[in-house]
């Protein structure tokens, strides 16, 4: 074997990698320091007419739009920044891929490639060193091999860096290749060892980073691109307060006339939201009077209207539509239900009023009870008279309501009639002990009784009530 030629190998390796240092054949250092990070880099985002908008680091594509940070002054340090969100099919995005690449390219080259670049030419240094402990020429040309591949894919992972050195490298490699097969006997060569791919070359020049009057531009340019009203009244609103701030630094007429342009702009952004809020208040309210009437078809009018309305204001802010169109849509969905609600209390409003029918002799004496019951709950005196009369009122509606089958969504409501009349008769029969034995304790039994019955009797007929009147949407 030559050893000579993997000795010429090593020695391009140290002459075009400093500061690569060698202490002896087996002992190398490195002896170098990463840059300093410059910071973000910028890329551009480049529009379908040939304008562009810069990106403060990455921007991310989605289905239908891209994002990123737009750079909103010049200040290199502390940039102010915003976040933009514009539709991918206003991006010419062959032109912004290949921007992209090119500011990675450079990004890397002045920052990462050197270094990088230093850790191949050692473990390069220290593949060619283990030539010579290998024992049989076999492993010798193995060990060759391996470094010639690293070193051939190298640039293509590496924006093409040292790329005229790398080949003279190859070069000498693959000489030394061929004397190794031929010390082993070899008669083949492995193709795939021969070709040294190189990194497609940018195609996209750098662009300087945007002065203050780009930077205007470029705000405005967002402004008219993004679908969000919000967004776009920020950006017009930065690109006002950029012309004030940055007056003299700026042509005095560009700067009046960009002024008085971006001023009308956030004016009718301004008007533009106002009607769609007066729009939205209307809509919604006329949509939830509806629902309230469980008027099915006249809140779907609402939708209709809402449209015409959109039309007529020029379709202006889509998603303060998208709003009232979700807003009406519940109160549609409100309406169908208490449609159905009330179809279902009018087949069995008969049963309902049946029952009511039924319950007329109850009510008119828990009625003329009250007064009585009243004058137990305050223990301001219940003679035989009104003690008979409650006991007579009570034994008679028990008697009554034991006979009445309430329907199955009164259930709950007949027995609290029962649980009222009850009551009473326990505050009566409470307070005739009391009195007999002139015992307050017993007396403030009574009145807690009577207070329950007073209590039962009028929740009961407030529900039945309301059981008799149409369902309505809770407020």
């Amino acid at each position: 074997m030559k050893l000579h030629r993997l000795a010429g190998v090593w020695t391009l390796c140290l002459l075009t990698a400093a500061p690569v240092a060698a202490a002896g054949v087996g002992a190398q250092t490195v002896a170098s320091a990463t840059p300093s990070d410059p910071g973000a880099p910028l890329f551009r985002v480049f529009l379908n007419d040939g304008s562009s908008l810069v990106s403060y680091g990455e921007f991310a594509r989605l289905d239908d739009s891209v994002v990123f940070s737009m750079p909103t002054s010049t200040s290199a340090d502390v940039p102010q920044l915003q976040l933009i969100n514009i539709p991918s099919e206003r991006v010419d995005w062959e032109r912004t891929l290949n921007y992209a690449e090119t500011v990675r390219s450079s990004r890397y080259l002045a920052t990462r490639a050197q270094a990088d670049y230093d850790l191949l030419s050692t473990e390069l240094a220290q593949a060619l060193n283990d030539v010579g402990a290998a024992g049989t020429p076999a492993a010798r040309l193995a060990v060759v091999e391996r470094a010639r591949r690293m070193l051939a894919e190298w640039p293509s992972t590496h924006y093409n860096y040292k790329h005229d050195e790398i080949q003279q490298m190859l070069g000498t490699l693959d000489e030394a290749i061929a004397d190794l097969k031929a010390a082993s006997g070899a008669s083949t060569f492995d193709l795939s060892l021969v070709a040294a791919s190189a990194a497609p070359s940018p195609v996209e020049p750098i662009l300087p980073p945007p002065d203050v009057r780009e930077s205007i531009e470029q705000t405005l340019r967002a402004a008219s691109l993004t679908p969000s009203a919000a967004e776009r009244l920020a950006l017009l609103t930065m690109a006002a307060n950029a012309l004030d701030s940055s007056a003299a630094a700026l042509p005095a007429d560009w700067a009046s006339a960009t002024r008085a342009e971006v001023e009308s702009q956030i004016q009718r952004e301004v008007e533009a939201d106002n009607k769609y809020r007066a729009l939205s208040l209307r809509m919604l309210n006329l949509a939830t009077a509806r629902a309230r009437a469980a008027d099915v078809r006249g809140v779907q009018r609402v939708f209709a209207s809402i449209r015409a309305n959109d039309r007529v204001l020029g379709r202006l802010r889509p998603d303060a539509v998208a709003s009232m169109t979700a807003a009406v849509d519940e109160q549609l969905e409100a309406a169908r239900r208490l449609r159905l609600e009330r179809d279902s209390w009018a087949l069995r409003v008969p049963d309902l009023r049946a029952y009511q029918s039924a319950m007329q002799g109850t009510l008119r004496r828990l009625q003329q009870l009250m007064p009585l019951l009243e004058d137990i709950k305050a223990l301001a005196g219940s003679g035989p008279d009104a003690i008979g009369s409650i006991l007579t009122a009570t034994r008679a509606s028990r008697r009554a309501m034991a006979t009445i089958a309430p329907p199955s969504e009164l259930r709950d409501l007949h027995n609290m009639f029962i649980s009222a009349v009850q009551l009473a008769e326990n505050a009566a029969t409470v307070r005739r002990e009391a009195a007999i034995n002139a015992s307050m304790t017993r007396a403030w039994d009574a009145s807690s009784a009577a207070a329950g019955a007073l209590m039962l009797a009028q929740r009961a007929r407030v529900d039945l009530q309301k059981a008799l009147q149409p369902p309505q949407l809770a407020r």
